[in-house]
């Protein structure tokens, strides 16, 4: 990336002031905080490191990492005389072998990930505040939570095999387990976002996470209706944003990979898109007062298990549909995955039309029939985690369903 912005500069001058700006970078958090290494040093301390990486022997690099610990020391030492407080001295210290390994990692010409890491760095560094109070309110339940959630995301989910099997090959293990884990962190960050910012938390998860699968949503949503004051409407209102939400991202990547089929599907999703925002409002007007008193466990590996059962019985229906009954068979299949996630039909449409497999107007008409079946679908987990909001799920998402088919049947008499 900087070669190409800087091809008359020489590459070792590049990586030098690539280096020392990440340092000062690091180093304004340190000096606004008031801390014993402050800009200079840690632009300095990058600017050596970028130094050792471009000299490339591995042993002055680590002979480096023998100085910086070392100066971390002193400083520690320096702090301890002053009367700080032990945990700010070691932070500095940490984040000046972070620096270290940032300008080493510039100096070898691995941009991307010394930048990277700056940035985390940084924003670990400025979010101090809000991290200790996020840690120290944290339960026993909570934390026991975050570690179920982190062995099914990084422990499992690397072990499942990489490439499709079974019949139609129409397994694929990864997808169906990050499925698993969509929920589940959905779910997770619902439970945050709700516990921080009440009623305001749950608007959030629906629109953002309906931007990643409203499906999800939902079933997390659903499972905690009647957990707290309120939650029936906000539930609702939530289900109203995933569809609005969900009908703009298949809005966005239809045009965007296929712009021919703009107008097929600017009008349907676009008045699905508009209308779930305006209904989700006139349902449930936000005026606070929606606590999350009797807010239960974020982690339920139960409720995404079965969901990813369903999603793999799409799955192999979906691929015996679609290789025994041609262009009906994609409506099908269209429908069935929409049942899971709309994105996932929309993509699929989207790159079959890409191959030639279908013509546009059949693209537009898969994308608009995934993202009908995926409005439906919301009412039978509405009906199966949560029976006293069934009834109103039922009535304002075949309003949008309505409200998409009339967009259809408009540009049909145009």
């Amino acid at each position: 990336m900087f070669d190409q912005l800087f091809e008359a500069v020489p590459p070792t001058i590049v990586k030098l002031v690539a280096a020392t700006l990440l340092g000062l970078f690091l180093g304004l958090e340190r000096e606004w905080s008031e801390k014993p290494a402050g800009i200079r040093t840690f632009a300095l301390i990058s600017l050596v490191g970028s130094v050792f990486g471009i000299l490339g022997f591995e042993s002055v690099i680590a002979m480096g990492v023998l100085l910086i610990v070392a100066l971390a020391v002193l400083v520690g030492y320096r702090s301890v005389r002053e009367k700080e407080l032990t945990g700010l001295f070691l932070t500095t210290s940490v984040s000046m072998l972070v620096a270290y390994g940032v300008g080493v990692l510039v100096g070898l010409g691995f941009y991307l990930e010394g930048v990277t890491i700056a940035f985390l760095t940084a924003l670990l560094l400025v979010l101090k505040r809000e991290l200790h109070e996020f840690a120290l309110n944290l339960t026993r339940e909570e934390l026991r939570s975050a570690t179920e959630f982190a062995i099914i995301s990084f422990v499992i989910y690397p072990l499942l095999p990489s490439e499709p099997f079974g019949p139609w090959n129409a397994i694929d293990a990864r997808l169906v387990w990050l499925l698993v884990i969509a929920i589940s962190g959905i779910g997770f960050l619902n439970y945050i976002l709700v516990r921080e910012y009440e009623e305001r938390g749950f608007w959030a998860t629906g629109f953002f996470g309906g931007l990643v699968n409203s499906t999800a949503v939902v079933v997390s949503i659903t499972n905690r209706v009647g957990e707290f004051r309120g939650s029936d409407r906000t539930a609702l209102s939530t289900i109203l944003l995933a569809n609005s939400a969900m009908s703009f991202r298949n809005l966005v990547i239809a045009v965007l990979f296929v712009p021919a089929i703009i107008i097929d599907v600017l009008v349907p999703l676009g008045l699905i898109c508009l209308v779930g925002i305006f209904l989700a409002y006139y349902t449930n007007p936000f005026n606070g007062g929606v606590g999350p008193a009797g807010l239960k466990s974020p982690f339920n590996i139960k409720n995404a298990l079965l969901f990813g059962g369903f999603f793999l019985f799409v799955l192999l229906f979906s691929a015996w549909a679609n290789a025994s009954l041609g262009e009906t068979g994609f409506l099908i299949t269209m429908a069935l995955a929409g049942l899971v996630s709309s994105g996932s039909a929309t993509t699929t449409a989207v790159a079959m039309f890409g191959t030639g497999q279908i013509v546009g107007p059949m693209a537009a008409l898969g994308i608009i029939v995934g993202t009908i079946a995926s409005i439906v679908v919301k009412i039978v987990f509405a009906a199966i985690n949560a029976r006293e909001i069934t009834v109103s799920v039922l009535f304002w998402n075949l309003t949008l369903i309505s409200i998409g088919l009339l967009g259809v049947a408009l540009l049909t008499i145009i």
